[in-house]
């Protein structure tokens, strides 16, 4: 029933312990056991005691044989087994060639002097085994003093080596963790790197849409003016007309001529004048930029700081353009109204010739106080300018505040003008079909048709020169900006391209350092064949052995000590690193855009 039971636990993967005590196992029992420690790799535990193996020398010597051939056996318990010297030489046997067995008990045997030296012996290959019981087998006290001693070398050897395999475990452990912060630092600066770009490339986009749209704008506007030049052209052919009609009355319309090109004249050189203060206010505004410029060199330190404000003003912009938007909404309510208006004056004009002079003076009123509005706009957009060079002395936050304000009340004031010019042209057309219809009534309307008409004329060159003017110096802004952000992206690749070269130095260092601890580990290894080979040469020389173990033993101990304290400048190095890459990350214009990602 043994050798069945036996039999069936050699395919067996799940049972760990097995107490065979008292069974009175003989010779099948001896040759099941040797097969099944061959065979079975699960059994951590076996329990004999109380049974008759060694009374049969062909038995124990094929248990003895598979004991040798098991790599997972870890205890062993042989008591009463009437085990002889010559069982005990084949168990010693088999010890030389175990290398998992850790605890085997041979109390109450027959083992004696021969038995107990040739387990004695088989200690010094054996480096597994850290208990072995004796008691009650009529062994000599030396070789019982012997055989402990042999058993807490190996017991101390174990923990040493377990040591070791730990703190190799650990260090492993450590250093992949330090390439794995390493690497997930890479590509988070990576991924900043690549979201800034973006970003860059979004900013860029925007800017050539409203570099468009500012071009699509002064196309429309050339065209309106091209239109108003085919306009005088007819008007002028009208008048060719009207003049052979008004023959009689030439000399008063030279006199008149000849105080309107005066006038023309005065209002000319006024317009000059405007221009040459507007252009040197401008090119005072320039140089304040240019200064302004060279200090933002100075403030780059700040703008890490200020780039979170750059944040909310990107969503104020948002708002702007809404706001924009349904601005331009309410103009176009306006334009609307204002057409139902015209039709209206048309009819009230036809009623009465009468309200055409009041007309005439309201429009004189209504240019002069868009002349003044205008010149108070420009006064304004005068004060803005300088408080913007203020403040961009103070921050550069509030400069780019500014000049994102500035955009949209730049954009604003081209949709407003856009919007002046088109209702100021549709009643000037109104009222030059109007004029050229009464033209045939009377000569004081004609004359008074082309004062009007020149006025208008001479007005709309100065808007589109204004106009012109202001485009030119918004391109001349983003042009400006345009290679601001080129140098930007030129700085932040230089930067990335020294953290990766920072990064390899660091990770060759780590290297070096591994294979440091390899050579450490290769000398450890070299230390314990030492021991072996003292071990093995002189049983009786053990007793002096033990100071050159000491002495290895603080070798070991200096080598532990030497790889704590590497551990510990890894650790320094690797929190310095850690710190280093913190401080770039914070201190350099990705640092935002990397929290924001």
């Amino acid at each position: 029933g043994v050798k069945l039971l036996l039999h069936g636990l050699c395919s067996n993967t799940t049972v760990k312990s097995l107490d065979l005590k008292g069974n009175n196992l003989r010779t099948v029992g001896a040759e099941a056991l040797g097969k099944l420690l061959r065979q079975n790799k699960s059994i951590r535990s076996l329990i004999l005691e109380w049974n008759n193996l060694g009374m049969w020398e062909e038995g124990f010597s094929f248990f003895c044989h598979g004991l040798g051939a098991n790599n997972f056996l870890q205890r062993l318990d042989l008591r009463n087994n009437q085990i002889n010297h010559q069982g005990a030489g084949e168990l010693a046997m088999a010890l030389k060639q175990n290398a998992s067995l850790q605890e085997l008990d041979l109390r109450w045997n027959n083992i004696g002097l021969l038995g107990g030296r040739a387990l004695l012996n088989c200690l010094h290959s054996n480096k597994t085994l850290k208990r072995l019981e004796l008691a009650g087998n009529n062994v000599p006290s030396d070789i019982l003093k012997a055989v402990e001693q042999a058993m807490d070398h190996n017991q101390d050897r174990q923990t040493i080596l377990s040591e070791t395999q730990n703190r190799a475990y650990i260090l492993s452990k450590e250093v992949l963790s330090l390439k794995d912060e390493k690497t997930k630092q890479f590509l988070d600066l990576m991924d900043t790197i690549d979201k800034q770009r973006e970003e860059i490339a979004r900013s860029g986009r925007m800017s050539a849409a409203r570099v468009s749209q500012l071009q699509e704008a002064l196309d429309e506007q050339h065209s309106i003016m091209n239109s108003l030049k085919a306009k005088l052209q007819m008007t002028e052919a009208a008048l060719a007309l009207s003049e052979q009609k008004v023959h009689n009355l030439g000399e008063l319309l030279n006199a008149t001529k000849e105080e309107q090109t005066s006038m023309a004249e005065r209002h000319f050189t006024e317009l000059q004048q405007q221009k040459q203060e507007g252009a040197d206010r401008e090119g005072k505004l320039l140089r304040d930029l240019s200064a302004a410029s060279e200090k933002n060199l100075l403030l780059r330190n700040q703008v890490d700081e200020l780039e979170k404000k750059c944040k909310v003003q990107q969503d104020q912009l948002f708002q702007v353009k809404q706001d924009l938007t349904n601005t331009t909404a309410e103009l176009k309510l306006r334009a609307v109204q204002a057409e139902e208006r015209l039709e209206m004056e048309k009819r009230r004009f036809k009623q009465s010739l009468e309200d055409m002079e009041a007309l005439r003076l309201r429009e004189v009123d209504h240019m002069t106080q868009h002349i003044e509005a205008s010149e108070r706009s420009m006064q304004d957009r005068i004060q803005r300018l300088e408080a913007i060079r203020i403040t961009l002395e103070e921050e550069l936050s509030q400069v780019k505040a500014a000049a994102l304000t500035e955009r949209g009340q730049a954009e604003e004031e081209l949709i407003k003008v856009r919007n002046q010019a088109r209702l100021e042209e549709q009643q000037r057309l109104e009222h030059l079909e109007e004029k050229l219809r009464l033209m045939t009534e009377s000569r004081d309307e004609a004359q008074n048709c082309c004062l009007k008409q020149k006025q208008m004329v001479a007005e709309a060159q100065a808007k589109a020169n204004q106009l012109s003017l202001h485009a030119d110096g918004l391109r001349r802004r983003l042009e400006e900006l345009q290679q601001d952000l080129n140098s930007k992206e030129e700085e932040k690749v230089t930067e990335v391209n020294k953290v990766k070269v920072e990064l390899q130095e660091q990770i060759g260092h780590l290297q070096a350092e591994r294979t440091a601890q390899e050579g450490l580990r290769e000398k450890i290894a070299a230390l314990e064949r030492q021991l072996k080979a003292l071990s093995s040469n002189h049983r009786e020389a053990l007793l002096d052995k033990e100071g050159e173990i000491s002495m290895l033993l603080e070798k070991l101990r200096m080598k532990e000590a030497d790889i704590s304290r590497m551990r510990e400048e890894e650790a320094q190095r690797a929190s310095f690193l850690q710190n280093a890459i913190m401080a770039y990350v914070q201190g350099s214009p990705l640092g935002a855009h990397g929290s924001r990602k």
